[in-house]
C-alpha cells in the first residue's frame, strides 16, 4: 500500500509542475526520477535516468519520428497544400459551404504526409482562411472548418500520435496506421455532411463559389497526383514489405524533396528551415518518449497498473462502462493538455488496464487517438482553436469554439461506430496476418 500511495504522490507532483508551467518531458522525468530515487537510491535513479535518454536518444526504431516530420515539413514548404486547396476548391466550391468542405478535404490530404493536427491546422489555415474570407464567408465557420480539419492529422496516417502509441506500447506501427485509414475517411465525410447542415441552417454563412469546367477540375485533380502517389508509395510500400517504417519515413522525405524540387516550391533556406523545424518537433516528441519510459518504470515499481488492473477487472460493471470512464479521462485531458503529452503520461497506466480488460490494443489505441483529438477542439484549452486564432485575431475564441460545437457530433457518431462495429478499424490490420 505505501508503494501505491508513492504512485499517487508522484502523480500528483507530475502535474502540479505541470500546472506550474514546466514542459511535459521535464515534468513526467523530474517525477519519475523522484520517485525511483526515494524507492530505490538516488544512485539507482541517476544510473536509470542517464542509461534510458541515451537508449532512447540513439534508438534506431525511434528515427521513423523525425524522418515522418521531415517529410511533412518538405511538403509543407514546397507548396503541395495550395494545390490541393485549389484541386478541392475546383470540385467543390460551388456546394453549399464548398469553400469550408474543401478545406476539409485538403486538410485530409495534407494529414497523408503530415502526421501533426496542429500543423495541419496552422498551414491550411494560412491558405483557406484568406479565400473564406474573400468570398464572404462567416468568420466563425471558416475558423472551425480548419481547425476541425486540423484534426485530421492525428488519425490519417501517417500520424505522430500513433507513431508514438506504437513505439511506447510495442505495437505494429503499420497496423496502426492501417486502422486510421477508415476513421480517417469517415471524420472527413461526416465534416463535410455537419458544413452541409450548418450551410443548410444558414445558407448566408457560405456564399456559392464560382462555376468551374470539367477541364479546370481535371487539371487541378492531376497537379495533386504526386501527393497521391507519394501517400499510396510509403503506404504500400509499408504493407508489402518494401521497407520498415523507419525506411518509409525516409523514401517519404526524400520524395517530398524530389518533389518540392522540381515543382521548384523548395529553395535552400526553406529547406534549412524544414530540417530545422523537424529537429525541434522531432525533439519535443523523443524527449516525451524518454521521460514517459523513466515514470513508467516508476508506475512498475509502484505496481500501481497492476493493482489498478486487478481492482477495476474484479469491479461488478462491465468492461463497456469502464471504458466509458477512460475515455471520458481522454476527452478531459485532451481539452487541457497537449493530446500527445496526455497520450504519452497516461498509456503505461490505462494501456495495460484495456488489456486486462479484454480490449483489442488496436482498437483501444484508435479510439484513444480519436477521443484525444477531439480535445484540441474542445474548451477551454483546445490547441487547434487557439492556432487558428492566432492566424485570424479578429475572430473572437467564442465564436470559434460555438461553431466547432455542432462537429462534435460527428466525433460522437465516429467514437459511436468504431465502438459498436470494431472492424471498422481492425479490418485493414488483420490482413496482415
Amino acid at each position: 500500500m505505501e508503494t501505491i500511495h508513492m504512485a499517487l504522490l508522484g502523480l500528483v507532483g507530475m502535474f502540479v509542475l505541470m500546472a506550474i508551467g514546466m514542459p511535459i518531458a521535464f515534468a513526467m522525468l523530474l517525477a519519475g526520477a523522484a520517485g525511483i530515487a526515494s524507492l530505490l537510491s538516488f544512485s539507482a535513479a541517476t544510473h536509470l535516468v542517464s542509461t534510458t535518454v541515451w537508449e532512447q536518444f540513439s534508438s534506431y526504431s525511434l528515427s521513423v519520428i523525425p524522418l515522418f516530420v521531415l517529410m511533412g515539413q518538405l511538403a509543407f514548404r514546397s507548396g503541395i497544400t495550395e494545390r490541393l486547396y485549389a484541386a478541392a476548391y475546383s470540385w467543390l466550391g460551388r456546394a453549399p459551404g464548398g469553400l469550408a468542405s474543401s478545406t476539409i478535404v485538403a486538410s485530409a490530404g495534407f494529414s497523408t504526409i503530415c502526421g501533426s493536427n496542429a500543423a495541419a491546422s496552422a498551414t491550411m489555415g494560412m491558405i483557406a482562411l484568406p479565400e473564406m474570407k474573400r468570398y464572404g464567408y462567416s468568420r466563425a465557420l471558416s475558423a472551425s472548418s480548419v481547425a476541425v480539419g486540423g484534426t485530421l492529422g492525428a488519425v490519417i496516417p501517417p500520424s505522430v500520435v500513433m507513431i508514438v502509441i506504437g513505439i511506447q506500447t510495442e505495437q505494429s506501427i503499420l497496423a496502426l496506421f492501417l486502422a486510421g485509414i477508415v476513421p480517417g475517411i469517415l471524420l472527413t465525410v461526416l465534416f463535410i455532411g455537419t458544413i452541409a447542415f450548418m450551410c443548410w441552417r444558414d445558407p448566408k454563412a457560405a456564399p456559392k463559389g464560382p462555376v468551374t469546367t470539367l477541364k479546370e477540375k481535371l487539371i487541378a485533380g492531376l497537379s495533386v497526383l504526386e501527393t497521391l502517389a507519394l501517400f499510396s508509395f510509403v503506404i504500400g510500400g509499408l504493407y508489402a514489405g518494401l521497407f520498415t517504417p523507419t525506411e518509409a519515413g525516409a523514401t517519404g522525405a526524400f520524395g517530398a524533396l524530389v518533389i518540392g524540387l522540381v515543382r521548384g516550391g523548395l529553395t535552400i533556406p526553406r529547406i534549412i528551415e524544414a530540417v530545422m523545424e523537424s529537429l525541434r518537433i522531432s525533439a519535443m516528441v523523443i524527449a516525451l518518449i524518454t521521460a514517459a519510459v523513466v515514470f513508467g518504470r516508476f508506475l512498475t515499481l509502484t505496481r500501481l497498473p497492476s493493482e489498478l488492473a486487478a481492482w477495476v477487472t474484479a469491479l461488478p460493471v462491465s468492461p463497456d462502462l469502464i471504458l466509458l470512464a477512460i475515455l471520458l479521462i481522454y476527452l478531459v485531458g485532451g481539452a487541457f493538455v497537449d493530446a500527445l503529452g496526455f497520450l504519452v503520461v497516461t498509456l503505461p497506466i490505462f494501456f495495460p488496464l484495456s488489456a486486462a480488460l479484454g480490449f483489442d490494443p488496436i482498437w483501444f489505441s484508435m479510439m484513444l487517438v480519436i477521443v484525444t483529438t477531439i480535445g484540441s477542439v474542445s474548451p477551454p484549452v483546445g490547441v487547434n482553436v487557439f492556432v487558428v486564432s492566432a492566424l485570424a485575431p479578429d475572430i473572437k475564441i467564442g465564436a470559434i469554439f460555438k461553431s466547432v460545437f455542432y462537429f462534435l457530433f460527428s466525433f460522437v457518431f465516429c467514437v459511436a461506430l468504431i465502438w459498436l462495429y470494431p472492424d471498422t478499424v481492425l479490418y485493414l490490420p488483420r490482413m496482415l496476418q
